[in-house]
């Protein structure tokens, strides 16, 4: 009988060796359950081929051929990785909605021994478990923001946080972004259900009578959209505010985005959407600096002209809770150290 699970923390324990995700590798990859294999019971051409069966031809003969499709690749599952699992073996095994893909599959497994089981309503019940914490009930964490103009690296001082004994939620790590304009990294952002299943991991995993501390966002990093409860607690949260001398800022900057500022034509592709928020002549400027290898430069006149003026806007439009204020000379790793030491000593000072 499938396994029905009441809460997402009940199905992140589930307590089995192996999750088994036997959806399509197109499903796959917008999003699983952490942890997951991906075996499917039919690939992508095969998904596409039966559902056109079914709509053009018939559902019977779509189940009819489907059926000898996901025969024949659980069997090659079986013959390949899975081939070293003894009879002590326990996965658990779902598709999209726990009907016949998983049935099958579970079904074929348990004939040969293992002590297979899957997920009541496959992937659609846990991604409501997913929403139903990030959208339906109240967040309890106490977030703390740390906040700051850009460059003064929040981002890199979350996981020195961390190994200080903090809790972090690294929003801009879940999205792959780094939350500006020039933000973009290598590989993309994932689908916004992934990321809502990120959010709901991590969430689950810290202790909410503990301080978490977040890096201060906007609603948006990059395309993404961070739930509402999530930005509301954000919005209401005291913060920690970072200073650190522009020059400092700049150092750091030159090389967070060094991967975009020396490249001419990708920076000039990003800065687009400035021509009309800062004009021509400022955006010419800062492409003929990248052009020039005038990085430091660069990242300056960004953090001046264009970075520090939206930040300013952006936190004078509603006063904030300030828990404190703290300034580091520099940001370079002992800068960064020596940030981390004071932000958890006013953190650690705050909960006693």
């Amino acid at each position: 009988m499938p396994i029905t699970f009441p809460d997402l923390n009940a199905l992140l324990t589930h307590g089995f060796d192996t999750v088994i995700d036997v959806r399509s590798p197109a499903e796959f990859a917008q999003d699983h359950i952490p942890g997951a294999i991906n075996l499917p019971a039919l690939d992508n051409a095969q998904r596409a081929e039966v559902g056109t069966i079914y709509k053009q031809i018939s559902p019977f003969d779509a189940r009819k051929i489907g059926a000898g499709m996901v025969i024949r690749n659980v069997a090659n599952h079986i013959d390949g990785p899975l081939s070293d699992k003894d009879g002590s073996w326990r996965p658990l095994v779902y598709c999209w909605r726990g009907g016949q893909r998983s049935g099958v599959f579970g079904t074929l497994l348990s004939e040969i021994g293992w002590r297979a089981q899957t997920i009541q309503g496959g992937y659609q019940s846990f991604r409501r478990l997913v929403h139903r914490s990030l959208y339906d009930i109240d967040l309890n964490h106490k977030l703390t923001l740390l906040d700051g103009y850009t460059g003064t690296a929040k981002t890199a001082i979350l996981p020195r946080l961390k190994a200080r004994g903090l809790q972090v939620l690294d929003l801009e790590k879940h999205a792959n972004h780094r939350g500006s304009l020039l933000g973009a990294c290598p590989g993309g952002q994932p689908a916004q259900k992934s990321f809502e299943t990120a959010l709901a991991v991590a969430l689950n995993a810290l202790d909410p009578t503990r301080p978490v501390i977040v890096e201060a966002e906007s609603s948006k990093i990059g395309r993404l959209v961070l739930p509402p409860m999530l930005w509301a607690a954000m919005i209401g949260a005291p913060r920690i505010i970072l200073d650190a001398p522009l020059d400092a800022r700049a150092a750091y900057l030159a090389g967070a985005y060094h991967d975009v500022i020396a490249d001419p034509d990708s920076l000039a592709e990003r800065l687009k959407p400035l021509r009309h928020l800062r004009g021509h002549a400022a955006v010419d400027h800062w492409i003929s600096l990248s052009t020039e290898g005038e990085l430091l430069r660069l990242s300056r006149a960004l953090a001046e002209e264009h970075y520090d003026p939206a930040y300013h806007k952006a936190r004078h439009a509603k006063p904030r809770d300030v828990l404190a204020r703290i300034t580091v000379p520099s940001l370079d790793d002992a800068g960064q150290e020596q940030a981390a030491d004071v932000i958890a000593a006013k953190v650690q000072h705050a909960c006693t």
